[in-house]
């Protein structure tokens, strides 16, 4: 079973990927005092996480953003404690945060397997400034991928890419 974690006032929080586009490994990271948190994520999962925050400010009533967005790139050392599987969102109008909570990948029981413990979570209490600078640096991280074929919306290769609406009688190079 791995650990839990609350950060209640998170000093930093962001997004970030390591390796080349097509094999980048994604993040989301919070650290609070001496305590650093490093989540595994999809790409999709770091992409969706910043479109449904980037809502949610939206929708929040106006007012001072408060706090400091912080520092944007990954803290060292970039070592998971595991990877996340589902991710919810928040808000606390009680303290005027957005609470973002992630819950640890769960491998799928199969039967006559004794019950699998509860999967982790790690719970994240973020100001506006943080979920703001989270979704820039997502859409940012997310756009320095691969380019996206214009015919079916794959991700290109470097190697080309053989389009499934060409029925492969089309390599498309970068």
């Amino acid at each position: 079973m791995s650990d839990s974690f609350q950060l209640a006032e998170p000093d930093h929080f962001t997004a970030g990927a390591v390796g080349q586009p097509g094999q980048r490994v994604f993040y989301n990271q919070g650290r609070e005092r001496r305590s650093l948190v490093t989540l595994k994520c999809e790409k999709e999962q770091v992409s969706a996480l910043a479109e449904y925050l980037s809502g949610l400010i939206a929708k929040l009533p106006t007012g001072a953003v408060e706090g400091e967005a912080g520092k944007s790139a990954l803290l060292e050392p970039v070592e998971p404690v595991w990877a996340a599987g589902s991710i919810g969102v928040g808000y606390d109008e009680a303290i005027g945060r957005i609470v973002v909570v992630a819950h640890e990948q769960v491998e799928e029981e199969e039967e006559g397997d004794p019950p699998a413990p509860e999967p982790a979570t790690a719970r994240f209490a973020i100001t506006r400034a943080q979920a703001t600078a989270f979704v820039e640096r997502a859409r940012t991280l997310v756009k320095a991928g691969r380019a996206t074929c214009s015919m079916c919306g794959e991700p290109k290769d470097p190697a080309g890419h053989v389009c499934p609406r060409a029925n492969g009688h089309v390599v498309h190079k970068e």
